[in-house]
């Protein structure tokens, strides 16, 4: 099934990684793969040691995409694509697939949203799927099994507080 976490609030990855370790912990094999991070948050160094758990990151990081200059984008959607096309072809190897922060990576078209949903059509019944990322496009959200919007009400980043290691990054 397709399990899909968004919205603006806290949560989605961490929901992603708990989810991630319970497969694991079932004798499941799990892909986590993460789009618009720099390989570098606390839960990669936790999750890579985890016995059934294998992590991979695209290896380019330019930050948030409104401050990617064109080049930038370019590469990055290059780089995703050929990414996300690896993350297909090795699909069978694994029980569970995350994709964290696929959907602006949708959003952005900086992978093909044809390949995309195919991938949720096409596998959404040999293995369970997790998207995650603000803002997904309908489709994904009529394509997933399991919907859930993590609504923030309050956050510190409001009041000026930055990410904080082992909390939000």
């Amino acid at each position: 099934m397709i399990h899909l976490y968004h919205g603006d609030g806290k949560g989605k990855t961490t929901a992603a990684c708990g989810l991630s370790v319970r497969a694991a912990g079932a004798g499941m094999k799990v892909l986590f793969a993460q789009f618009f991070k720099s390989g570098k948050s606390s839960e990669i160094s936790v999750l890579s040691n985890v016995p059934g758990i294998t992590v991979v990151t695209p290896g380019v990081y330019h930050g948030r995409y409104k401050n990617m200059s064109d080049e930038e984008k370019a590469e990055t959607g290059d780089c995703y694509g050929a990414f996300f096309a690896d993350i297909a072809e090795s699909s069978r190897d694994y029980d569970v697939i995350v994709l964290d922060e696929v959907v602006s990576a949708y959003r952005y078209g900086l992978i093909s949203p044809e390949a995309l949903t195919r991938f949720l059509k096409e596998e959404k019944d040999k293995c369970e799927i997790v998207l995650t990322g603000r803002d997904p496009a309908p489709e994904l959200k009529e394509l997933s099994d399991y919907v859930t919007e993590m609504k923030k009400e309050k956050h510190p980043f409001d009041t000026g507080v930055r990410a904080r290691k082992g909390i939000e990054f």
